[in-house]
């Protein structure tokens, strides 16, 4: 039960039902989820372990503001990170392990046709957990999931721009391909653009969301 309030308000944060620099009040959360004021408590203190909630002395929980430079190296440490992974992953795949990679593609594709940016980015996630877990390489993957939760939060965001989702799919099965070829260096290249174009695209969102803050 825990874990499902943590996941909530996971997703709910990804999705944008907060904003950056917003409060969170505890009695509001403990009526959106029917939840009791301890439980939330330890939800929060969950989520900022993740950095998706900062917990502001004198002021409470908040959603921390994620800037363009901090984002900037979230995605510059993925791209590294991410291709190398992609690089070793094309050299240990196993026949059973391209079958993950396929389905986690499928269930991609679907979410994109029926535009459910949340099984977008779940997806997407479980499709980069399988490159890393064949790469097998445990300071690759620890270091990227300490930041899978500001990852995800940031490909909401990128997705969120109009033709990102179908172009992401486009990508992702280029890097399939290139490891189910045993193409080291196309699987490199594959994740490397995939990444700086999600980067792009999360640019576009930081603007379009400062333009609408100014006009306000």
């Amino acid at each position: 039960m825990q874990q499902q309030i943590v996941e909530k308000l996971r997703g709910a944060i990804a999705d944008g039902m907060f904003k950056p620099g917003d409060r969170l009040i505890e009695a509001n959360l403990c009526e959106m989820l029917g939840v009791s004021r301890p439980s939330i408590r330890e939800a929060l203190r969950s989520l900022e372990a993740e950095r998706l909630v900062s917990i502001i002395p004198n002021r409470g929980p908040q959603i921390p503001v994620l800037t363009r430079d901090h984002a900037a190296d979230i995605y510059k440490v993925r791209a590294l990170l991410e291709s190398e992974a992609a690089f070793i992953a094309a050299k240990r795949a196993t026949p059973d392990d391209l079958k993950l990679l396929r389905g986690a593609l499928a269930a991609f594709g679907r979410a994109v046709r029926s535009n459910d940016m949340r099984t977008e980015v779940s997806a997407t996630s479980v499709f980069y957990s399988h490159i890393l877990r064949i790469c097998d390489n445990r300071i690759i993957e620890e270091t990227l999931n300490g930041l899978l939760a500001r990852i995800n939060f940031l490909r909401a965001h990128s997705m969120s721009q109009p033709g990102r989702a179908r172009i992401s799919l486009r990508e992702m099965k280029a890097i399939y391909e290139a490891i189910a070829t045993k193409n080291g260096s196309a699987a490199r290249s594959a994740a490397m653009k995939h990444v700086e174009n999600a980067h792009l695209s999360a640019n576009a969102a930081f603007e379009s969301f400062s333009a609408e803050e100014s006009s306000v």
